[in-house]
């Protein structure tokens, strides 16, 4: 059975900002599991016993090499892939970066990665991050 499609997945990711208030990006490749092509934040799936905020933090280590900190966890999404025939509940964090420079360490899964103003974003973004820009927005803009 697989995550997503045999059954609802669970996943986080996180709106990685930097001290311009850039959102850190990265373009799915052709292993990644949905929306190839499709710019996304960084994240993925919760493992068995493992918190939303543990699996942020160990997915964008896994996939960026950096360590980042959690500031706010922002609204669950509903990430329904009709085409794809997948459905996500997906948590994101707003975070910032603690070490590192971000690299791409999972080629085939991230062809890309960048940081962009929020008026200036890449296309296509994923349909989680298109939420997650709403929810965000909505909530942090005005602060």
């Amino acid at each position: 059975m697989k995550q997503g499609k045999d059954y609802i997945g669970v996943g986080v990711g996180a709106m990685i900002f930097n001290d311009k208030q850039e959102l850190l990006l990265c373009k799915r490749g052709q292993a990644a599991k949905n929306e190839r092509g499709c710019w996304e934040c960084p994240g993925g799936s919760i493992e068995f016993g493992e918190t939303m905020a543990q699996a942020t933090i160990r997915e964008v280590q896994e996939e960026l090499g950096i360590d980042i900190r959690l500031q706010h966890q922002l609204h669950a999404v509903d990430h329904l892939i009709p085409s794809e025939g997948q459905h996500w509940i997906t948590t994101p964090f707003i975070a910032t970066v603690l070490r590192g420079t971000p690299t791409i360490r999972e080629p085939g899964k991230c062809d890309e990665i960048g940081w962009f103003a929020l008026n200036k974003l890449p296309k296509p973004l994923s349909i989680a991050t298109q939420l997650n820009i709403v929810d965000y927005e909505a909530r942090f803009k005005s602060l």
